[in-house]
């Protein structure tokens, strides 16, 4: 009696889990434009807003909260990280890509009509819940359509948003900011306005042209702990944005302290309890390979966020350049960013090895970090664009092989939450890094400058009369040059000291990196040209 109609297929048959659909090289570039168009939100509104915030807090009288729209973006955003990871292995990658860009174009719109800084933070808010999706699940993405080995190859493509963003954002955030109206409206409320087209394009290229097939899979949502991680990073940012200001051993602050330390030993043991089911299920964190990339991910965060901010900050207080032009000179940074990224994906595709990478970008980061410790108040511009795009080398180098890392660790089942988890370390790790370097920058700056009075043989009571630098440091272009020096060079000491200790975290990357263990890269399928050639050759051979 036969029963082929109900045998299975032969095991050679079944598509493996961890096989990727069979995409020519087009549709793959075809797929990463409404990708890119997502991650082009993103990161275009962080280097927009930060240019025009100035403006927009004056408008809304609530300069001393404009801190706050940051905090709240920056909260949500980084939240909803892993809940989007989790939530795409479930239901799949474009249901969740399509969510997170309605839910910032929501907030953009939201945005655009804020009468108050209050209201303006908490819509920035609704716009991090769709941005902490945008990155993440971009990036699980590639991870679906391309081999890893083949992935780096497409890695310049990704780096170009932060480069196209790099631009765009000083020049519209400066345009904006600087008019009154535009069509009706006030200049700055264009800021989140243009966001609307691009968002809309990006929705109907992803809802076109993402058709990652996905299976289904039956597992409970982590509720418990979606609330224990959020309950320990809220106070976590919040603390981090906000304790320079409140004093880092004020009872608010070590409140802070105290709630995240609890909520997150409650998300330890609520994972454990939900085994496979959990936001972050603990079993990745046996991998070696997983666990060494995500802490050096997050060590990396620190040394980049802060570097990244940093240098605008030299740039504009001691060298005197407005926001849009200090962005502008950013390009060497991007530039090194985009060129190590696809020297280092050619190379990787090649040899189908990784870990000597990271290593070399660390340790090249901290040491334009050292050089740039060593840099003064009149140096001349191009030191500091050498140096920016040694850092920019040295991060290509570093951020897309770690994420290929940490997505060859695992099985494909697990794409979203391990992409979500090196995205949420290094986000972490960076809020960390900036918070901690900006105290670093304002603990040692008015010891410092005055030193700087004493070295220069003037008395520090030759102050300037009722300024006060530490809130606003625009005066300093309105002053004679000798009497703003002695605060040029106060600055660019503070800022030596930081970029010391950034060169020191960099470093301490680097030793990490060294207990990587590298698993060999898959080359996967053939992509569907290729094969197709092969099968033309055969057939006429």
């Amino acid at each position: 009696m036969s029963t082929s109609s109900t045998e299975a297929p032969p095991p050679a048959t079944q598509p493996s889990a961890d096989d990727h659909p069979l995409l020519t090289h087009k549709q793959i570039v075809t797929i990463l434009s409404g990708l890119m168009m997502g991650m082009l939100l993103a990161a275009l509104d962080q280097t927009i807003v930060s240019t025009a915030i100035r403006t927009i807090a004056d408008d809304l009288n609530g300069l001393s909260l404009q801190a706050w729209a940051t905090t709240a973006y920056l909260i949500t955003a980084t939240i909803t990280t892993p809940i989007y990871g989790k939530l795409s292995d479930i239901y799949g990658r474009k249901p969740l890509y399509l969510t997170a860009i309605t839910l910032f174009l929501i907030g953009s719109l939201a945005c655009t009509f804020a009468t108050s800084m209050y209201e303006l933070a908490i819509y920035r808010a609704v716009q991090g819940l769709g941005a902490g999706g945008l990155m993440s699940l971009a990036m699980t993405i590639v991870g679906d359509i391309i081999p890893p080995r083949r992935r780096a190859k497409y890695s310049g493509y990704m780096m170009s948003v932060w480069g196209v963003s790099s631009i765009l954002g000083p020049v519209l955030g400066g345009l904006f900011a600087g008019m009154d109206t535009f069509v009706g409206l006030d200049g700055w409320r264009w800021v989140f306005l243009v966001n609307l087209p691009v968002g809309i394009v990006a929705m109907v290229v992803v809802t076109k042209v993402l058709n990652v097939p996905h299976q289904p899979r039956k597992q409970r949502i982590d509720w418990w702990g979606a609330a224990t991680l959020t309950v320990f990073l809220v106070p976590l940012l919040i603390l981090a944005e906000q304790g320079r200001e409140w004093g880092w051993t004020s009872t608010t602050a070590l409140t802070c302290i105290a709630v995240g330390l609890a909520s997150l030993v409650a998300f330890i043991l609520v994972q454990r309890r939900m085994g496979d089911a959990g936001l972050i299920p603990l079993r990745l964190f046996r991998n070696k390979t997983f666990t060494v990339a995500l802490i050096a991910g997050a060590i990396l965060g620190v040394a980049m966020f802060g570097s990244i901010m940093l240098i605008p900050q030299y740039l504009q207080i001691v060298q005197g350049y407005t926001p849009t032009e200090a962005g502008l000179l950013s390009l060497p940074m991007m530039l090194g960013m985009m060129t190590s990224t696809l020297v280092v994906g050619r190379l990787t595709q090649k040899t189908g090895r990784y870990k000597i990478f990271p290593i070399l970008g660390t340790a090249l980061v901290g040491l334009a970090g050292l050089l740039f410790a060593q840099i003064e108040w009149n140096s001349p511009l191009w030191h500091a664009l050498v140096l920016m795009a040694m850092v920019g080398l040295g991060l290509g180098s570093c951020m897309q092989t770690l994420m290929i890392a940490v997505q060859n660790a695992g099985p494909r089942s697990d794409m979203g939450v391990s992409t979500a988890s090196a995205t949420l370390f290094r986000q972490v790790g960076g809020t960390l890094g900036v918070a901690v370097f900006l105290s670093i920058l304002f603990s040692t700056l008015t010891d410092n400058i005055r030193q700087a009075f004493v070295s220069l043989g003037v008395s520090p009571s030759a102050m300037p009369k009722g300024v006060n630098v530490m809130a606003d440091s625009s005066f300093l272009q309105e002053i004679p040059l000798e009497q703003a020096k002695p605060f040029l060079i106060g600055f660019t000491e503070s800022i030596n000291t930081v970029f010391y200790v950034a060169s020191g975290v960099a470093l301490l990357a680097t030793v990490v990196l060294l207990f990587l263990k590298e698993i060999p890269l898959a080359d996967g399928k053939p992509q569907a040209d290729d094969k197709q050639a092969e099968l033309a050759a055969a057939a006429a051979g």
